[in-house]
């Protein structure tokens, strides 16, 4: 089981900046565990973009966002009221985030970082992966992640080794993970993230659980797992 934690209230209204409409999208999986993006989350996240004068023009919860599939399949219910909205805010760990960015052609913000467990994590069949970095960077790569997509895990552009949109290591078979992130920001015509957003610094201490968590019922079942 992936743990996270939602992101402060300010930086994601950051991420809403310029935006009227939000559709929020919550996770019955892991999320619901973590309290950070189950019904009750949803609920209470709609309320206070709401009241910070955001119109939300839907929002659902789907059992796991583990899987673009299904998240496609989940979401035509509410087709409509995402396109009706000029992004998607995801309540869930970086996986999830990253299947749904795949999987509607709208801007997706991430509303959680994401914590290690320091063991076993979970598997779910689609190329989407989280290092569980504790600060999920998401909202500046189009929602590819460049720690599991760059085999460098670079986090400010490509390497010199990449030629004609492939990866250095490999380049019969693995694209460049910062080519993967241009092409999307670029169909986002969001390509001013690249230029404007500052150096991103990862703080790896965030990876290390609080106390708190680590007292919890869930971190000892996932340890003893």
């Amino acid at each position: 089981m992936l743990i996270s934690e939602q992101k402060p209230m300010e930086e994601i209204l950051g991420y809403l900046d310029g935006e009227g409409r939000v559709f929020v999208l919550g996770c019955d999986g892991c999320a619901q565990a973590s309290q950070t993006g189950g019904p009750e989350q949803v609920r209470e996240m709609r309320s206070r973009l709401e009241a910070a004068g955001k119109a939300v023009t839907g929002s659902t919860v789907l059992d796991f966002l583990c899987e673009r599939a299904q998240v496609k399949l989940g979401l035509m219910p509410f087709e409509g009221q995402v396109v009706a909205a000029d992004s998607v805010l995801v309540l869930c760990c970086g996986v999830g985030v990253q299947a749904t960015a795949a999987s509607v052609d709208k801007v997706v913000h991430p509303g959680c970082d994401t914590i290690s467990l320091g063991s076993a994590q979970a598997e779910w069949q689609g190329s989407e992966r989280c290092l569980a970095c504790g600060g999920c960077v998401l909202e500046l790569t189009g929602g590819i992640c460049p720690l599991t997509t760059c085999t460098k895990s670079l986090l400010n552009g490509p390497c010199g080794g990449a030629r004609d949109g492939m990866c250095e290591f490999e380049p019969d078979v693995r694209d460049c993970g910062w080519h993967l992130i241009y092409e999307r920001l670029k169909k986002l015509d969001r390509l001013h993230l690249l230029r404007d957003a500052p150096p991103v610094f990862k703080q790896y201490s965030r990876m290390q659980p609080s106390r708190e968590v680590r007292n919890s019922s869930r971190w000892s079942l996932d340890v003893r797992a």
